[in-house]
């Protein structure tokens, strides 16, 4: 079992609505590529050091997943890179 953290920015203009639809979509795409999600944590609203696609903050969120294989990091970073509410997005492999 593969051990991945996952963190991705919002977009800070957005309704709530559409950052829990982002959200959403993001944790559906781990799930349904079979990745367990052990930690879901909304780290909140923070600002840059410096500007990012023109923003100067955004929402935090950070999670941790299980794979056996690497399908649910290769779709969560291919859907992270097109989706215009996701500013900025990192997946780290945490095995020993």
């Amino acid at each position: 079992m593969r051990k991945y953290e996952i963190m991705f920015i919002v977009k800070p203009d957005l309704e709530e609505k559409a950052v829990k639809e982002t959200v959403k979509r993001l944790e559906k795409t781990l799930t349904d590529n079979k990745a367990v999600i052990t930690l879901s944590k909304e780290l909140g609203s923070k600002e840059f050091a410096y500007e990012i696609k023109g923003f100067k903050s955004g929402f935090y969120y950070l999670y941790n997943i299980d794979s056996n294989t690497d399908a649910a990091v290769k779709e969560f970073d291919r859907i992270a890179s097109i989706d215009e509410n996701i500013v900025r997005h990192l997946i780290l492999n945490i095995e020993k």
